[in-house]
């Protein structure tokens, strides 16, 4: 999960296997989600020994009850 730095209630949940290099992406605007709220920052990461497990928990992170529990713990 990245949070804004310019607006930090915005944030955006996704999935990388090179972490920096997306947190890189986000900022140099090349994302058209994230562009407006740059900078970002790294809030919380999360690694998964498989990939069908990281891909479960970012769909579930980005459903109703998923985006609640970023609300109250991160």
């Amino acid at each position: 999960m990245i949070r804004s730095q310019a607006n930090p209630e915005r944030y955006y949940v996704g999935m990388s296997d090179d972490l920096e290099g997306r947190l890189k992406s986000h900022n140099s605007g090349l994302c058209k989600y994230t562009a407006k709220f740059i900078p970002w920052y790294i809030e919380t990461a999360v690694a998964f020994r498989s990939k069908e497990k990281a891909v479960a928990f970012e769909k579930y992170l980005k459903n109703h009850s998923g985006r609640a529990f970023t609300e109250k713990h991160f």
